[in-house]
C-alpha cells in the first residue's frame, strides 16, 4: 500500500506539495527528503504523512532521505507555522531559518579551550532576589496566557547579570529542565561558553553562525537526542530543539542583532515570548538599557521588571568626561591621548570604539566637488590603506584609489572621516611604544582569530583594543581603566526612527566596560554635538529622562512602541519596475482594503539606501497600532499580487531599521 509524505520547500510560495514514500516506506515526519521539484531535485522537509492522495494528481516518489532520524519534532513544527504565520513567509522557509543546513557528519566541536574559568560568586541581596523571582515555583504548572512568566533584569553595566542568569540556570538544569541562553554576537558566545561549560561541563551545546553547517547539526543533534541541557549562541539558538524547556535568557536585549536579516524576518525576542509560553517556561531579558519595546512592556505588565542598581565587590560606575571635538584636526583628541599613555603607564588597559571600519570613508575633489561613490549602491566607498582599496561595505564593490579625480583630473583630492584602521594608524604614530590590537571583521580573517585576540588582551599582551561593534558590549575585562569612544554621533545623522536610541544605547553600554573591577575608570565621549540629548543625557547618566523624551516623541509621531509597522521593500536592477512594483502593490492594498481601521500606509517612496548591490529599492511602510489588522490587510493582497518578472519583495514585520 502506498504512503504519502507531505513535503514544504525553502521556497517563497504557501502550498506544500504530496510525494510517494520510498519503497520500504519509512520516511518519518520530520525528516529531510530530496525529491523532484519541477526539472530539479530540491532538499525539502517531511511535515506529515497523510493517508490520502489529492485527488486527480499524478505523484512522484522522493528521491532520498537526508536523515536517518527527524530533525524537528511536532513542537518545533507548529513554532514554525507560528513563524510562518507571524512573518509573512512559507513554512518551508521557516524551518530552513530553524534547522541546520548540514549533513550528518561528526566533526571536532569548534569550542576549544576556555579563556577564563567561571568561579562561584557570591550574589548580593538584589541578585539573591531576582534568582529566587525567576525560579520559583510556577502555578499550576502551566503554560501561557496569565501563567507566563516574563521577567526583565535591568542592571547597569557590571552588576552582574550574567552571575544571575548562572544561579538561575543551575537551579532550573538542577530540576530537570533545559536552558537556553541567547547572546547578540559571536564575540560574546566563547565567554558565555567558558563560564557554562565550567558549571555545566558536555552539557552545553553551542549554535552560532561561525559554525560550519555539519557542526551546527551535530550541536543540534546533541540537543535533540538530550545530551545537551544548555544551550547557548546567537539569535537561531531560540529554535533550538531543546526538550522540557525551563528557561530562556535573552542577554543585551537591546540589541538589533536579534532581528533576522533574511526571510523570514523574525526577532528572536517575539520567537522566545511565543515559544516560553507555548511550553511553559520562564523569560528572562536582560540589558543595561532596554529597547523602547521592553521598556514599554515593563510598563504595562507585561514584562515583570527585576533591578540591579549596584556594581558587585565595591566597584564603583566610571566617571564619563565629554571632549569636545570641533577645530580637532584628526580622530584623537589631546586628552584622550593623555589619557591613553596614562592608563597604560599605571599598567592597565583601554578600549577604543569607532563605529566605522576602514582608514577614511569619503573621498572628495576639491576642484569639481567629485565624490567617489558605489557604482552598485548609494553609499560612500571607504578607504582601506593596508590593502590600497576602496571598498563598499554594503556589496563588497572594491577599486583602486585614484591618483586624480576621476571626473575633471585635478589632483586637488582628498579623503574625510576616519576609521578604525586610521586610529590604529595615528596611535602607533603618537604613542609607539603602546601594544594596539585592531578588532573588527576586516582584521578578523578566520574563526579563531577572534578568540585569540581576545584572549591576548585578557592576558594583558595588549595594551589597547581598538574595535568597532564587537568591543561595545558584554565583554569583561578587570584591567580596562579607559574607555575612548571616538565619535559618539555617526549614528544620529541615520534618517531613522531609531538613531537617537541606538546612539544613547551604544554610548553607556560600551562606558561599562571601563572600571569593572577597580573603581578608577574613566570614559572619554568625543563628539562634535555634546548639547543632543542621546549624548548629554547618556554621558550625564540621566537615563529615565531620555527614555521620557524618546517615549514622547514615538508616541507623537506614532512609531514604535505605540505602532506596529510592516515595511514591503521592492528591489530590482530596472529602477522603473522597482518603482512600478512598488505603486501596483499599493494600489492592490487600497483597493483590498476593508476599512479605514486596518491601518495607514505610507509610500511609496526610494529607500533611504536607494540602492545597494545593483538593485534599486522602494518601500512601503504600513503602520496600526495592533498588528493584527496590518497582517489581514497585506495578506489579501500579498497572496494575489503577482510580483513582476525581475522584482523582488521583501516583507519585514516590526522592521528595527527603515534604510
Amino acid at each position: 500500500m502506498p504512503r504519502y509524505l507531505q513535503v514544504a520547500f525553502n521556497l517563497p510560495m504557501q502550498q506544500t506539495f504530496t510525494y510517494l514514500d520510498l519503497d520500504d516506506a519509512a520516511t518519518k515526519s520530520g525528516v529531510r527528503v530530496v525529491a523532484p521539484f519541477g526539472r530539479r531535485r530540491v532538499t525539502g522537509f517531511v511535515i506529515g504523512t497523510p493517508r490520502r492522495a489529492p485527488a486527480g494528481v499524478e505523484l512522484r516518489a522522493i528521491g532520498r532521505r537526508v536523515d536517518a532520524q527527524p530533525v524537528f519534532d511536532g513542537a518545533l513544527l507548529e513554532l514554525a507555522r507560528w513563524v510562518a504565520d507571524t512573518y509573512l513567509c512559507s513554512v518551508g522557509e521557516a524551518l530552513a531559518a530553524m534547522i541546520p543546513s548540514g549533513r550528518r557528519e561528526i566533526l571536532p566541536d569548534d569550542t576549544p579551550g576556555t579563556v577564563e574559568r567561571w568561579r562561584d560568586h557570591t550574589l548580593t541581596d538584589e541578585q539573591e532576589h531576582a534568582v529566587a523571582e525567576l525560579t520559583a515555583p510556577r502555578p499550576d504548572h502551566a503554560a501561557g496566557g496569565a501563567q507566563a512568566r516574563r521577567f526583565y533584569l535591568r542592571g547597569i553595566t557590571g552588576s552582574g547579570k550574567t552571575a544571575v542568569f548562572m544561579a538561575a540556570a543551575r537551579r532550573v538544569v538542577a530540576a530537570g529542565r533545559g536552558v537556553i541562553y541567547l547572546v547578540p554576537e559571536i564575540a560574546l558566545t566563547h565567554q558565555v561558553v567558558d563560564q557554562f561549560s565550567d558549571v555545566f561541563g558536555d552539557q552545553v551545546a553551542v549554535i552560532h553562525s561561525a559554525l560550519t553547517p555539519s557542526q551546527r547539526l551535530q550541536q543540534w543533534s546533541r540537543i535533540r537526542g538530550g545530551a545537551a541541557r544548555v544551550v547557548i549562541g546567537a539569535r537561531s539558538a531560540v529554535f533550538a530543539p531543546l526538550s522540557d524547556l525551563g528557561l530562556m535568557v535573552i542577554d543585551e536585549e537591546h540589541e538589533t542583532s536579534y532581528k533576522a536579516g533574511a526571510t523570514p524576518r523574525y526577532h528572536a525576542r517575539q520567537v522566545a515570548m511565543h515559544r516560553c509560553s507555548a511550553e511553559g517556561a520562564t523569560l528572562v531579558m536582560g540589558s543595561a538599557t532596554p529597547s523602547l519595546e521592553a521598556l514599554h512592556h515593563m510598563r504595562r505588565g507585561v514584562l515583570r521588571r527585576l533591578d540591579l542598581t549596584r556594581r558587585p565587590g565595591g566597584a564603583r560606575m566610571p566617571s564619563i568626561e565629554v571632549v569636545e571635538m570641533k577645530g580637532q584636526p584628526g580622530p584623537l583628541s589631546g586628552r584622550l591621548l593623555g589619557e591613553i599613555r596614562a592608563a597604560a603607564a599605571a599598567g592597565r588597559q583601554s578600549i577604543l570604539f569607532l563605529n566605522r571600519r576602514g582608514f577614511s570613508y569619503f573621498f572628495h575633489c576639491r576642484s569639481c566637488g567629485f565624490e567617489m561613490r558605489c557604482v552598485r549602491c548609494s553609499v560612500s566607498l571607504t578607504f582601506h590603506k593596508a590593502s590600497r582599496v576602496m571598498l563598499c561595505h554594503y556589496c563588497g564593490y572594491r577599486v583602486a584609489p585614484p591618483r586624480a579625480c576621476p571626473e575633471c583630473a585635478s589632483l586637488d583630492i582628498g579623503y574625510s572621516g576616519f576609521g578604525t584602521q586610521r586610529v590604529e594608524e595615528e596611535l602607533a604614530a603618537a604613542a609607539p611604544g603602546l601594544r594596539v590590537q585592531r578588532l573588527d571583521t576586516d582584521a578578523l580573517r578566520d574563526r579563531g582569530e577572534l578568540r585569540g585576540a581576545l584572549s591576548r588582551f585578557r592576558n594583558g599582551e595588549v595594551d589597547v583594543l581598538v574595535g568597532t561593534q564587537m568591543v561595545a558590549k558584554g565583554l569583561n575585562f578587570p584591567a580596562v581603566r579607559l574607555v575612548g569612544i571616538i565619535n559618539a554621533d555617526t549614528g544620529l545623522h541615520l534618517p531613522d526612527f531609531r538613531a537617537a536610541e541606538r546612539t544613547f544605547n551604544l554610548i553607556v553600554q560600551v562606558a561599562g566596560r571601563a572600571g569593572r573591577a577597580l573603581p578608577d575608570g574613566r570614559v572619554l565621549v568625543q563628539t562634535y554635538h555634546a548639547d543632543r540629548p542621546a549624548i548629554r543625557l547618556a554621558v550625564e547618566g540621566r537615563a529615565e529622562e531620555f527614555y521620557r523624551r524618546e517615549i514622547a516623541m514615538r508616541r507623537e509621531t506614532g512609531f514604535p512602541p505605540f505602532a506596529r509597522l510592516i515595511r514591503l521593500v521592492f528591489r530590482s536592477r530596472s529602477k522603473q519596475r522597482a518603482h512600478a512594483a512598488a505603486v501596483g502593490f499599493a494600489s492592490h492594498l487600497e483597493r483590498g482594503r476593508g476599512t479605514s481601521a486596518e491601518g495607514e500606509l505610507l509610500g511609496p517612496v526610494e529607500c533611504p539606501i536607494e540602492r545597494i548591490a545593483g538593485s534599486y529599492r522602494f518601500h512601503l511602510l504600513l503602520r496600526h497600532p495592533t498588528i493584527g489588522p496590518l497582517h489581514r490587510w497585506v495578506k489579501r493582497t500579498w497572496l494575489t499580487f503577482k510580483t513582476p518578472a525581475g522584482t523582488h519583495l521583501e516583507i519585514d514585520v516590526d522592521p528595527t531599521s527603515v534604510l
